[in-house]
C-alpha cells in the first residue's frame, strides 16, 4: 500500500475545505499536513460513527497506543506510517497528538457543554492544538505564530459549530453552551425540533460575533515575519470567514441546512489568499 496516496485519498474524501489550503505547498510539507490531517479525520470518523461509548473508547485507546508505536518508529497504520518523516522533520510533540484524541474522548462522550470555558477546552484540543501542530509543519521564525494558530483553529472550530448546529441536533448533541441558551432563552427542545425563533436567530448573532472576534485577535497575532510561510492557514481563514458571513447573510438557517461555498469559490479564495502573499 501506498501510504502517502492512502494519506491523499482520506483528505480528498472529506471534501473539507482545509484540502484547498494545501495545494500550493510544497511536496514535502504537503505529504506531511496531509498525513496529519489523515490523522485528524481517522480519530474525528470515531466520535462521529461510533454510537456505542465503549467501542469508541476502546477505538481510542487504539490510536493512543498507535501513537506510541509512532514515537517508537514503529507504526502499524498507513496513517502514522506517512506521519513518520514528518514527525522527525518539523519535530512535531507527542503530547500534541495525545491531546487531540483528549478531545476526541471528550466528543465520544459529552453531548452537551454547560459554559463557553468548557467548550473551548475541547475546542482547543480538536482544533486549537491541530493549527499548532499545521504552524510547525508550515513552518515560523516568531513564538507568537503558534498562539495565532491557536487562535485561528478555535476560530475554526466555533464556526464548523455554528454551521452544524442542526446536523449535531439530529444526532442529539448540541455544542451551544447550555448557560447561553438560556441567556438568550432558547431551549434544547428549540435545538432538537429545528424551531426558528426570533431567540434562536439572536444567540446564533451572537455566536457569530464571538468566532469572528477570535479571526480578528489571530490574524493581528500572526507576525508579519510568518505570513508567507503561513499562507495556508491564511487560505482557510479566508474560506472558513467567508463561509462564516454566508450563514450570517443568510439569516442563519442552520437548523434546516447546512451552508457551503462550491468548490470553485474555495479555490478562488486559495488563490487570491496565496498570491497576495
Amino acid at each position: 500500500m501506498d501510504v502517502n496516496q492512502y494519506c491523499q485519498d482520506k483528505a480528498a474524501a472529506s471534501g473539507s475545505s482545509f484540502y484547498y489550503s494545501f495545494r500550493f505547498l510544497p511536496p514535502e510539507r504537503r505529504r506531511a499536513i496531509t498525513a496529519f490531517y489523515a490523522f485528524c479525520r481517522e480519530v474525528d470518523d470515531i466520535a462521529d460513527e461510533c454510537q456505542d461509548a465503549a467501542v469508541a473508547q476502546a477505538k481510542l485507546d487504539w490510536w493512543r497506543d498507535e501513537i506510541d508505536r509512532l514515537y517508537a518508529a514503529q507504526p502499524s497504520h498507513p496513517v502514522t506510517q506517512a506521519l513518520q518523516a514528518a514527525v522527525t522533520a518539523y519535530e512535531l510533540p507527542k503530547e500534541a497528538f495525545l491531546e487531540i484524541l483528549d478531545g476526541m474522548e471528550m466528543d465520544a462522550t459529552q453531548q452537551r457543554y454547560p459554559d463557553f470555558r468548557t467548550l473551548r477546552l475541547y475546542c482547543h484540543r480538536v482544533a486549537g492544538v491541530v493549527g499548532e501542530v499545521a504552524a510547525l509543519i508550515f513552518g515560523y521564525r516568531e513564538h507568537a505564530t503558534q498562539k495565532y494558530a491557536s487562535l485561528l483553529g478555535l476560530a475554526f472550530q466555533l464556526t464548523n459549530i455554528i454551521r452544524d448546529v442542526g446536523e449535531d441536533a439530529r444526532r442529539g448533541r448540541i455544542y451551544l453552551p447550555q448557560d447561553e441558551l438560556a441567556r438568550f432563552g432558547v431551549s434544547e427542545t428549540d435545538i432538537l425540533q429545528g424551531r426558528e425563533t426570533s431567540a434562536f436567530r439572536q444567540l446564533m448573532a451572537f455566536q457569530y460575533q464571538r468566532a469572528d472576534e477570535f479571526y480578528r485577535l489571530a490574524l493581528a497575532t500572526l507576525p508579519a515575519a510568518d505570513r508567507k510561510a503561513q499562507r495556508p492557514g491564511l487560505i482557510m481563514a479566508a474560506i472558513y470567514r467567508t463561509l462564516l458571513d454566508e450563514i450570517r447573510r443568510d439569516g442563519f438557517p442552520v437548523l434546516r441546512c447546512r451552508v457551503s461555498l462550491t468548490p470553485l469559490r474555495k479555490l478562488w479564495l486559495a488563490w487570491r489568499t496565496w498570491v497576495r502573499g
